[in-house]
């Protein structure tokens, strides 16, 4: 949509409508101060009793079902809690939209050098530091205070929470979930669909669809996979 004497503005419909959804809108808002560039059209969340209301200043347009309704916006997938953080990979295999569909959501109190790079669908919050040649894929969620130090790689989907610190050639899996302040050593690998606890210290590779705890950090149990995933492998994209 085109304001009347402002920029072209790029639809963009944001679902789910849990806290990292509502901070992902607060990025974008924080975005739009800066330069107007998203015309955030409201939350798309599939719980009934949600509908026909309102979530910080925007209506929940109905169950993700829904996005046929809003032609070409762009979206932002922002399910996936510790609970249940294998929701984002689901919903985005479920709506089989095509990766320039995706917007790609970076706070502007974040810092990405020119040598990084961040893929469609993920969300950056404000204060994340990415230092050199980090490479963070498509679809993950970046909270609060993370820093991804050199040559660090995130996969597809993973989640990092607040305050999280990967040293140098960090390679982290897709759909990993890293808890808040956790801390992962240089050169470390984090398996595919891996569960870090909060504040673990992490010194040993993890292996894949394992739940880990602790200083430092050992493994606690296996991940109970959900059946519609892939068998988790050891790539870390």
């Amino acid at each position: 949509m085109r304001d009347e004497e402002g920029p072209r503005l790029s639809e963009l419909v944001v679902i789910h409508t849990g806290g990292f959804a509502r901070e992902t809108v607060e990025v974008v808002r924080a975005v739009n101060q800066q330069r107007p560039t998203w015309e955030l059209l409201g939350f798309l969340d599939d719980r009934p009793e949600l509908a026909d209301t309102w979530v910080d200043g925007l209506p929940v347009l109905g169950p993700v079902s829904e996005l046929e309704r809003y032609g070409n916006a762009h979206v932002v997938v922002c399910a996936g809690g510790p609970q249940d953080y294998f929701s984002r990979r689901q919903i985005v295999d479920r709506l089989g939209l095509p990766s320039e569909r995706y917007a790609t959501i970076v706070h502007p109190a974040a810092v990405v050098p020119s040598s990084c790079t961040v893929g469609p669908g993920s969300v950056l919050l404000a204060g994340v530091v990415t230092t050199t040649k980090v490479r963070v894929a498509a679809h993950v969620a970046v909270e609060a205070g993370v820093v991804l130090s050199h040559d660090d790689v995130v996969g597809s989907y993973a989640t990092l929470g607040p305050g999280v610190c990967l040293a140098g050639t960090v390679k982290i899996g897709e759909g990993a979930y890293v808890g808040t302040g956790a801390v992962i050593h240089k050169e470390r690998t984090v398996g595919a669909w891996a569960l870090l606890g909060m504040g673990a210290v992490v010194l040993d590779d993890v292996p894949p669809a394992e739940v880990w705890v602790g200083v430092p950090a050992r493994r606690l149990r296996a991940v109970d996979l959900p059946a519609d995933l892939a068998a988790p492998g050891t790539s870390p994209l």
